[in-house]
């Protein structure tokens, strides 16, 4: 397995939910995380908290995955602060109104701004140092409803899909670049993001999809996972 200690991590949306927690695992592995998200409050007390458990650094930095600008300024600054970029896991997200009934434009607006233009900006702002470097992996955050529609998730689901045709195709663009695409589809995670909604089994926790993200980007260097569903039993 390789190691990710003194590697560099750009985490999306980590400011709560799936995000911290995949940053303070990455964290307990050695890497130095870049924590981006639009909270800088929350983003403050996970730098903190990190950088006081002894592992990898934290730095944060305020973005705005909708803004291309806000996410190039990001990546910017976590070159300057350690060189290199070896891993963007693109996990920021919205999940609002799902249907196309309920007219609510601006909430589309907002999960296509985010959910799709954020994970291209994001692999745009990295993606041309990773091949110039021959190594690095990008990581994307999709979800169940990229495999599946439902009727209240039409319009959610199709960012996601989205997401997970863009892992497809860029993993085919990169071959042979050493630069690997990963595609992550969590099932119902216990999130702010999943609301109040009542279930009646156990869900997933935030720590389980962290583990899956360790273990796609811990391969030897000529494995690339491609495509990992994790779903509560």
């Amino acid at each position: 397995m390789t190691s990710l200690q003194g590697k560099t991590a750009i985490v999306t949306g980590a400011s709560s939910g799936i995000g911290k927690a995949i940053a303070v695992r990455l964290a307990e592995e050695g890497a130095n995380v870049i924590l981006a998200a639009r909270s800088m409050d929350k983003l403050a007390e996970l730098e903190e908290k990190i950088n006081g458990a002894g592992g990898g650094e934290a730095i944060a930095v305020p973005t705005d995955m909708a803004l291309r600008e806000s996410v190039e300024a990001m990546a910017g600054k976590a070159k300057a602060a350690y060189g290199a970029v070896d891993l963007l896991v693109n996990n920021a997200g919205q999940m609002l109104s799902g249907t196309v009934r309920s007219g609510k434009t601006d909430e589309w607006e907002n999960m296509i701004d985010v959910n799709i233009k954020g994970v291209l900006y994001g692999i745009h702002a990295v993606l041309p140092h990773m091949i110039g470097r021959g190594t690095g992996h990008i990581i994307n955050i999709d979800s169940v409803s990229g495999h599946e529609v439902t009727k209240t998730s039409t319009v959610y689901s199709a960012t996601k899909f989205a997401v997970r045709a863009i892992s497809m195709g860029l993993e085919k663009e990169l071959a042979r670049t050493g630069v690997r695409v990963t595609n992550i589809s969590p099932g119902m995670v216990d999130t702010p993001l999943m609301g109040a909604r009542s279930v009646d089994r156990k869900i997933l926790d935030p720590e389980n999809i962290a583990q899956a993200i360790v273990y796609a980007a811990t391969q030897p260097p000529h494995v690339n996972v491609n495509e990992i569903t994790v779903r509560p039993v």
